[in-house]
């Protein structure tokens, strides 16, 4: 384990300004996407079976970007996480655990003991936090395909998750894979565990059935009392709605189920201070908006663990590993700021590990902090800036692809960004890309211009 001085600096920062009462941290981990099969010393070309057959030579003891993660970057990632905040006030895991293979590969006790692997390694390392743990749709048999209904993994994983809760939870999870608790047992404060899973595009299993698992009435219900109850909230889930934004027109929900869900957002939106979702690998946001067109709630997607590089349709689209510490307001859970932190494998491999500061929100975007009004704002900066929009792009892939973002590259991040809508999306589209009909030689001098004030 590499400790490194730092490491330590920047944590300092963080554990100073706790003695703020109104503050309050949490880290956010998803996608670790864990390959046992990962072997350095193999004869074969390939070292892991996410690779898909692919040659990796430059695999090394950290991981290869053509590669789910080896147990060393799980490790890795674990004390880097104990190293920058030791005594954070919970940690919020957004699923995804099992390797990028085909199901004849994994069953269901070897997805199970991926599973548990990870939960014992995020408790051992943290054995007093509470965490929130979403299922991603990697964390089944067959994969992608969650049921509507109670199952043998829902059982088994809400027994694995056992201290982390409740005997409510236990009984909504075991029938649909969510629940409902109040956040950290206080007063005013819950917390809403979705599986989103289930209204994924290639679930076969909830292809005609209107709400699965009951789960939209349930969380309506769920919404409405904490509006009589005076709460606030958080959601959490592991697949979010609308587009992908390295993919242009790649949605992951039904279009019936993500238009309910916005219609749960834009209802209960005064209840609701974040939400937090995983399954692209990458960092970036989404936005929603009132009928009038007001920012209400932002959606905050965190970086995968993983550094796999065969993201669907996606040239290259891997990212270096990531992990999140969400600066919130204790009184009101609106969150503060953001900051994200990462391993350059490139330089682990070659070097050695050294996790490291990526952004502050705050200072990187130049927002007072992370409300709907200031990431909305953010949108707006990375929209009209092609310095903003760059740095975004970088952050983007966790700092791996530092190519330029392209007039296209733009339209997919900005509408992904703006427009969780599938009609609004495509018009997004039309309109975005067909704003760029400026004279070919004034788009060439304007590009220069504004590369060389990003460099000043």
């Amino acid at each position: 384990m590499a400790c490194v001085w730092k490491i330590i600096l920047l944590s300092i920062f963080i554990v100073s300004g706790r003695s703020n009462v109104l503050k309050g941290y949490f880290w956010h981990i998803s996608d670790l996407h864990w390959d046992p099969s990962y072997d350095i010393g193999s004869n074969l070309a390939s070292k892991c079976a996410s690779s898909g057959g692919r040659p990796t030579p430059n695999a090394g003891r950290f991981g290869d970007y053509s590669c789910d993660s080896p147990w060393t970057l799980i490790n890795s990632t674990m004390s880097a996480m104990r190293e920058i905040l030791p005594d954070p006030d919970f940690i919020i895991w957004t699923g995804d655990d099992t390797p990028h293979v085909p199901d004849e590969q994994l069953g269901v006790e070897p997805v199970l003991r991926i599973i548990s692997n990870l939960t014992h390694i995020i408790k051992s390392t943290f054995p007093n936090t509470k965490v929130y743990s979403a299922m991603g749709n990697h964390d089944y048999h067959p994969k992608n395909q969650m049921p509507p209904e109670k199952s043998n993994i829902y059982e088994q994983t809400a027994n694995l998750w056992h201290d982390w809760l409740h005997a409510a939870s236990k009984e909504t999870f075991k029938i649909g894979g969510y629940y409902t608790e109040k956040l950290l047992n206080q007063t005013g404060f819950r917390v809403v565990v979705l599986n989103t899973n289930l209204y994924y595009d290639q679930n076969k299993l909830t292809e005609n059935i209107k709400d699965p698992a009951d789960q939209l009435s349930w969380a309506d219900k769920v919404l409405q009392d904490a509006a009589k109850n005076n709460e606030k909230v958080y959601i959490i889930g592991h697949v979010p709605p609308g587009f992908f934004e390295k993919k242009r027109d790649k949605a992951w929900f039904r279009k019936e189920f993500n238009k309910r869900y916005i219609d749960l957002i834009q209802k209960h939106s005064a209840v609701i201070q974040g939400q937090f979702f995983g399954h692209h690998h990458t960092d970036s946001f989404r936005m929603f908006y009132s009928s009038k067109g007001s920012p209400i709630s932002a959606m905050f997607l965190t970086p995968g663990v993983t550094p796999w590089t065969t993201l669907p349709g996606v040239i290259d689209g891997g990212n270096n590993p990531g992990i999140r510490i969400f600066e919130y307001d204790t009184k009101t859970l609106l969150i503060k700021d953001i900051l994200t932190y990462y391993l350059n494998l490139t330089y682990a491999n070659k070097v050695y590990e050294r996790w490291e500061k990526e952004y502050r929100l705050t200072e990187a975007f130049r927002v007072p902090d992370a409300s709907p009004a200031s990431m909305h704002r953010v949108m707006e900066r990375i929209t009209s800036d092609k310095c903003y929009l760059q740095k975004y792009f970088e952050f983007n892939s966790v700092n791996y692809d530092l190519t330029e973002c392209h007039a296209d590259c733009r339209v997919d991040h900005v509408c992904a960004m703006r427009e969780v809508d599938f009609e609004a999306y495509e018009k997004c589209v039309v309109k975005e890309g067909g704003s760029s009909t400026a004279p070919v030689l004034f788009t060439l001098l304007l590009s220069l211009m504004l590369s060389l004030l990003c460099l000043s």
